[in-house]
């Protein structure tokens, strides 16, 4: 085994400092990615500075906003999350396993690799592992590959369950570099793979998220997650769904979808939730919502029951919606 330096950071500057300088420098807090990645041998850095002596763990409702600091576990867990934006807590509840759970930051959870089976298996060529090696998955095993989003160089799926839910709760992101602080809505941290899906995020190397936002909009209250996967525990999503509703009576005034285990990001489902703004809350409304959320998808050999499977996935996750608040 590579030797590998540790540095203990004390200061949210220290750390982005270390890594900015030091292009094989990693961040590391819970450790149930980096450790991975590092013992399966997809990832060798020089250093790991340790930020877990950063006050970055809290989780505070001030009435307008929900603040998580990027070092915060166990998100789903909290009181107002759990009464105030329930995609949110039924998300983090279905994540990993209660193990990795107990373990894992809430951005560590974001800024997970995307990936597919072939992205740990050296045998074949992976465009994320090793840019213009080609992509196996393609031709290959793609069960869980991507039906939106993907590229000829790449079909894999980003695996957060809170990615999911925070996007469709507008949630923003916020950064510290050595070029100072910035804010990114959720929706814009990930990048598509296009011909460089060896670039995932639009972080720079040495930037670290410090928090994650969540506005209370009125549709935070009735939110849904909802996953569905080959078993109940320690499973990636074949698909998953993130629903909020406004309603005003039983119109839906604003909305949003956006499902998970089928993109390299995130999906926002526009198409969806352009069928319901301004129509009744109904089953009918719901079901078109469905037919219009796999509009553009892109099966692959493996993976084309993910179309239906999305359609009917967010008809019911809008049904569960009106039965939990109905």
């Amino acid at each position: 085994m590579r030797p590998v330096a540790y540095t203990r950071a004390d200061t949210v500057e220290t750390a982005v400092r270390t890594v900015g300088a030091d292009p094989g420098a990693r961040f590391i807090a819970g450790g149930t990615e980096v450790l991975n990645l590092i013992r399966e041998g997809q990832d060798a850095p020089d250093r790991l500075v340790d930020v877990n002596a950063l006050p970055l763990r809290y989780i505070e409702f001030d009435g307008n906003t929900l603040h998580i600091g990027a070092l915060a576990k166990r998100v789903h867990d909290h009181p107002d999350v759990l009464e105030k934006f329930p995609a949110l807590a039924q998300a983090g509840a279905s994540a990993a396993s209660p193990q990795v759970r107990n373990m894992a930051t809430a951005a560590g959870n974001l800024l997970q690799r995307t990936r597919c089976g072939y992205y740990r298996d050296r045998r074949f060529p992976c465009n994320r592992r090793e840019p213009g090696s080609g992509c196996a998955a393609i031709d290959g095993i793609n069960r869980y590959n991507a039906i939106f989003g993907g590229s000829e160089h790449c079909i894999a799926v980003h695996p957060s369950d809170l990615a999911v839910a925070l996007t469709a709760l507008d949630a923003v992101v916020h950064t510290r570099s050595r070029g100072g602080a910035r804010m990114i809505p959720l929706a814009e941290l990930y990048r598509l793979p296009g011909d460089q899906p060896q670039a995932e995020t639009v972080l720079a190397h040495g930037e670290m998220v410090t928090a994650i936002n969540v506005p209370h909009k009125a549709f935070a209250s009735r939110s849904h997650y909802l996953k569905v996967r080959d078993r109940a525990s320690f499973a990636f999503a074949l698909v998953s769904v993130a629903v909020a509703v406004h309603l005003q009576g039983d119109i839906v005034s604003d909305v949003r979808i956006v499902l998970g285990g089928v993109a390299p990001r995130p999906w926002r489902a526009s198409a969806a939730e352009s069928v319901l703004r301004g129509e009744r809350f109904d089953d009918a409304s719901r079901r078109a919502a469905g037919r219009a959320a796999v509009e553009g998808a892109v099966p692959r050999a493996h993976n084309g029951f993910k179309v239906t499977m999305v359609e009917h996935a967010v008809a019911r996750a809008l049904s569960e919606v009106e039965a939990d608040h109905g």
